[in-house]
This record gives C-alpha cells, sequence and structure tokens, in this order.
C-alpha cells in the first residue's frame, strides 16, 4: 500500500500534529493510500519575515530528505510557502507535492482569476511575492487579510464563530470588488474553515492540504513525478551535516537556552581612557 510523508512545517506536539491530520476529512481519497504526519525537528515559531522563510525551507528539508529510504512512496508539504519544496525534489526521485502553486493553478483550472484569502497583515508580503516567483501576478486579483493573527497549533479551534464570518465577508469583497472567480485559503491553518466558505461563497474555494493529499494520489497513480533536468541532484549531499545541525537546534531548543544577554548601555560600556602621562614625564 503507498505511504506519503506530509511534513508539519514547526515542531508542533501530537495536538498540534493531530490538528493537521485532520485536513484528511477534506477530501475523498482510495482507500489503497496512508498519510503519515512528522512536524519538524526545529525550526521557526512564526513565518512572516524572509528569516522565518529561509529557516522552514531547512527545516522542512532535513524533515523529509530521506523519506524514500524510509519506505515512504510521496512526499506532502502542509505549508502554501511551498517551503522546502525544490530542495527536496532535488534528492528524492519519489513525487514531492506542495499546495502554494498547485493551489492557484487548480483556481486557474476553474476560473480565469483568483485572489488568496491571508489572515494577517504580516502574512500578505510572502504571498504577494509567491504570486510574482510563479508568474502569476496578472491573474491574481487580489490578497486580502481577514486580520487575525495565527495560531500555528490550535488553528481556528473556538473561534468559528467569531472568524468564519470575517473570513467569509472578506472573500466576498475579492469576488466583488477585485473580481475574483475562485478562492484559495492562502494557509493550511484555515483548513477547518473550508466548508463553511464553500457553503457560503458563490465561488469555488480551494483548500490547499486536501488539494496535495488527492494529487498525490494522482502522480501515484499515473506514474508521475518531478522532472530530474528541472531539479538536478546535488554533487555533494551533505544529509549527515543536515541532521546534525538540526539535532544540536532542537537539543538547544529543548534546554531552554536564555535569548542573549542585552549589551550594556554605552555608558557602562565605555572603558575609562588611561590617564596621560604629565608633560614633565613625557620629557623624560
Amino acid at each position: 500500500m503507498p505511504k506519503a510523508l506530509v511534513i508539519v512545517p514547526f515542531a508542533l506536539d501530537a495536538e498540534g500534529v493531530a490538528n493537521r491530520r485532520a485536513q484528511l476529512k477534506g477530501v475523498k481519497l482510495g482507500p489503497d493510500i496512508t498519510f503519515d504526519y512528522r512536524p519538524v525537528t526545529c525550526g521557526p515559531t512564526s513565518f512572516m519575515s524572509p528569516h522565518d522563510w529561509a529557516y522552514m525551507d531547512l527545516a522542512i528539508f532535513e524533515a523529509g530528505m530521506n523519506a524514500a529510504a524510509e519506505g515512504f512512496d510521496a512526499v506532502c508539504i502542509d505549508t502554501m510557502s511551498d517551503s522546502g519544496l525544490a530542495a527536496l525534489r532535488s534528492v528524492l526521485d519519489i513525487p514531492v507535492i506542495a499546495p502554494g502553486k498547485a493551489s492557484m493553478l487548480m483556481a486557474l483550472m476553474l476560473g480565469a482569476k483568483f485572489s488568496v484569502l491571508a489572515q494577517w497583515p504580516p502574512s500578505a508580503v510572502r504571498y504577494k511575492k509567491a504570486v510574482i516567483d510563479y508568474g502569476l501576478a496578472h491573474l491574481c486579483a487580489s490578497v486580502r487579510t481577514f486580520d487575525t493573527p495565527p495560531d500555528f497549533a490550535n488553528l481556528l479551534s473556538g473561534k468559528e464563530k467569531k472568524v468564519f464570518p470575517k473570513m467569509r465577508d472578506v472573500c466576498l469583497r475579492c469576488i466583488e470588488e477585485d473580481g475574483a472567480d475562485v478562492i484559495c485559503l492562502g494557509s493550511t491553518t484555515m483548513h477547518q474553515a473550508a466548508t463553511y466558505l464553500a457553503a457560503n461563497l458563490p465561488v469555488p474555494v480551494i483548500n490547499p492540504g486536501p488539494l496535495t493529499y488527492k494529487l498525490v494520489e494522482v502522480a501515484l497513480g499515473l506514474g508521475l513525478s518531478h522532472s530530474r533536468k528541472a531539479h538536478p541532484k546535488p554533487l555533494v549531499p551533505k544529509d549527515a551535516m543536515i541532521h546534525a545541525m538540526f539535532r544540536a537546534g532542537a537539543a538547544f531548543e529543548a534546554a531552554g537556552a536564555a535569548p542573549p544577554a542585552k549589551p550594556k548601555s554605552g555608558k557602562a560600556r565605555k572603558k575609562k581612557a588611561p590617564a596621560r602621562p604629565s608633560v614633565a614625564r613625557r620629557r623624560r
């Protein structure tokens, strides 16, 4: 039976991973495929800046780089950022699927223009960059946020009555004001709202996580994987070094290492200049 590895982009506990696994309820799959969920060894605590993006790329790569050797037949990356996708494809021959570009292209199969629903303003920067990088900016009607800080572990649990209508209203603005034909949920953390939004919006809603599971099933069924010409293998793999780096990082965080001490004030740091010798002493 084919088995796919789903890489969770944060170092979550069992409850946090279970919230991610609940995405399986959003898609109909055949009985002959299973999905195992694995959080990264260590990684960023947020995903709002290039610092976080670089760290997450490497964290996801480390979590999945040996997937084929571990017996997996495919890899899913559980983030719309597509973090680690290119690097994993360079070392794996099995299919590696991520939801960002895939969601946008699926949206364009269903309509002429799409909008991306982001959680809050700091995350909008990444989506705007992504549509440009993917050459899809002219087909993106808008990127709008419903201005709610993300909770990467609990997701939208407990916020349904307040947040779901807010998400719907922002989506309606995407449709009515921006001209979107399809809505792409901007994060797999929004999957709990997908059914509500699909029932309350006049256009299709792309739920990114479940889409990747179905794409994995399709790729395996058709015997397809990524092009080696587009994703060349490394000349000198550094697997052991990368694993060592992340084991050390996880140990550092588990130890609760204190943040670097703040530098002392300029006044306190300033050393007293040595006394200048007297004129009489200098003449000797």
